[in-house]
């Protein structure tokens, strides 16, 4: 990533409340961007939001992205030159209880953020995040490619192969062979400070620890591509940089998983937690029926290691590190901000290398 490069410009930013989207919206400011985020309120309390003072380094707009007037006023008011759209119901067991819900904010939600770019004469560069669920999964022992099928058994699964193919249409029916680069981008079991959402594995388990009780684990054997939060946002930023600068070349789909070697499942990644904790922290297995979902799910990001020269920075062991130090200095009351800071900064002294 070049910092030159970002210097100046002007990022439209959805979800930037969020937890990946707050640690973005810090490191855009940080590399000089001017950002706008457009969002609802922050999901949780806490939230990395407010306790890394996000707000502060940001034009911060509160909006959903189903409202698609309301999203067009904002962006055409920013005059983007790169739109990043991050905004999602990003939970599995929620999209049960709420598929309608989750069904508007992430197909129609991706639509909208298209279409006002679509309008919006300014901007150069559109890079849409999914998940790497958005894959139908055969719970195949390798990872998955960027030319796999679109599936998803659950609604949020499926909601994200749905904004795949959306983007993909849009891509090809309104921005083929004009000025506008767009790409969509998939990422593993993000992990790392700051997250605090409900029913996801590492902030399930912290609660329980800091409550000094044990963690209910559903899915122990379950196998998934753990990294920490900074090593696909480094791969959003180099790709948006890249179509910036050299358009439909790497206009396409791109997974920015972590190795093989950091597919593990969740068994492990919760005893390596309960040992980085200490303080007799434990975990169980939940005893009552679960509902669906993956077992086994890997992704290939071989493409983008060639391609973009992009890899990952910290391995499993050294996020879930990263992390308890995190929610260590959260749990003393230290200030967050510098904290989180201070991460990202150690971050880009390892890029930068």
């Amino acid at each position: 990533m070049n910092a030159t490069f970002w210097s100046g410009k002007r990022v439209f930013l959805t979800g930037h409340t969020g937890f990946k989207g707050s640690w973005l919206s810090l490191w855009l400011r940080q590399l000089g961007a001017n950002v706008t985020g457009y969002s609802l309120a922050p999901p949780s309390e806490p939230n990395l939001f407010t306790l890394a003072g996000v707000g502060s380094a940001v034009n911060s707009v509160t909006g959903d992205v189903r409202d698609l007037d309301a999203l067009r006023r904002a962006m055409n008011a920013q005059r983007p030159e790169i739109v990043i759209h991050m905004a999602a119901q990003s939970l599995v067991r929620p999209s049960y209880a709420d598929p309608v819900e989750t069904y508007a904010t992430n197909v129609m939600g991706a639509v909208n953020v298209l279409e006002a770019a679509r309008h919006a004469d300014s901007v150069k560069a559109i890079v849409v995040v999914t998940s790497d669920k958005c894959y139908e999964n055969r719970e195949w022992a390798w990872g998955y490619r960027e030319t796999e099928p679109m599936g998803g058994a659950d609604p949020y699964s499926n909601s994200k192969g749905c904004a795949e193919l959306v983007t993909s249409a849009y891509r090809r029916s309104f921005f083929h062979g004009k000025n506008v680069a767009v790409a969509s981008v998939r990422a593993g079991n993000v992990i790392g400070g700051g997250d605090w959402a409900t029913d996801r594995l590492v902030p399930d388990v912290v609660n329980a620890f800091m409550r000094k009780s044990e963690a209910a684990i559903r899915h122990p054997h379950a196998i998934r591509p753990w990294q920490h939060v900074l090593d696909p946002l480094s791969g959003y930023l180099t790709i948006a940089q890249r179509l910036c600068e050299q358009g439909g070349e790497f206009a396409d789909g791109w997974n920015f998983g972590p190795t093989d070697n950091d597919a593990r499942p969740v068994s492990w990644v919760v005893e390596k937690l309960a040992q980085l904790w200490g303080n007799g922290a434990g975990w169980s297995t939940a005893g009552a029926q679960q509902l669906h979902e993956a077992q086994y799910l890997k992704l290939d990001s071989s493409r983008a290691r060639m391609r973009l020269q992009w890899s990952s920075q910290l391995d499993v062991a050294a996020a879930l590190t990263w992390t308890v130090e995190w929610y260590k200095a959260f749990e003393s009351r230290a200030d967050m901000r510098a904290v989180t800071l201070g991460q990202l900064e150690r971050f880009q002294g390892m890029l930068n290398k």
